[in-house]
């Protein structure tokens, strides 16, 4: 189950974070932040709530289907330009190599180009991290490029970043298409 994160989602958050910090150091800059407390957290999450109810940046929690533990967490990030946007996840540690990153990102392109209406959908990553590249891979999207010493990794050296995309004229014959998924709005009102 994918929703917007709630500030009463913090210490799930924490719990799942903090025990997959060796696995996301590498990858999310975000990461070295931690460990942080149940507070600080609830602040994180507050604040993502506010740009995501403000339709500025949209950032979900993955949950178990009884909403009881966090598998991970993703986004739609418009920092990527007008008419498109970039698809940001994490899974937890203890959760990994079972498809849910895959699962997440192709319910996100869906809502991408059915609900949001996009021309473009991105994907960024490092190119030593091949399971997230396959993901993109596994969806239809296409390498469009590598950008050299493009970010600062979290260990503050300068990083090389692949960029893959999938265009709207590509996204009906693309695996992302086929992908299950209910959406609701704020209001519960069924968008896909």
């Amino acid at each position: 189950m994918l929703r917007c994160w709630s500030p009463a989602d913090a210490p799930l958050a924490l719990r799942a974070i903090e025990a997959s910090l060796e696995h996301l150091r590498p990858w999310m800059e975000w990461a070295k932040r931690y460990p942080m407390s149940v507070a600080q957290q609830a602040g994180q999450l507050r604040r993502m709530r506010g740009l995501f109810d403000m339709g500025q940046d949209f950032t979900y929690g993955v949950f178990n289907r009884a909403g009881s533990e966090v598998l991970g967490g993703t986004g739609l990030h418009p920092r990527v330009g007008e008419g498109a946007l970039e698809i940001g996840y994490w899974i937890s540690a203890a959760h990994t190599g079972q498809g849910l990153a895959t699962e997440i990102a192709g319910a996100l392109t869906r809502v991408a180009f059915e609900v949001e209406g996009v021309r473009r959908v991105e994907i960024h990553c490092d190119p030593r991290n091949v399971p997230s590249a396959a993901v993109a891979r596994r969806l239809g999207f296409v390498h469009e490029g590598t950008l050299r010493q493009r970010l600062v990794a979290p260990d503050g050296v300068l990083r090389d970043t692949m960029i893959w995309t999938l265009l709207a004229d590509e996204y009906p014959a693309s695996r992302s298409a086929a992908t299950v998924v209910e959406a609701f709005d704020v209001l519960g009102q069924k968008l896909l």
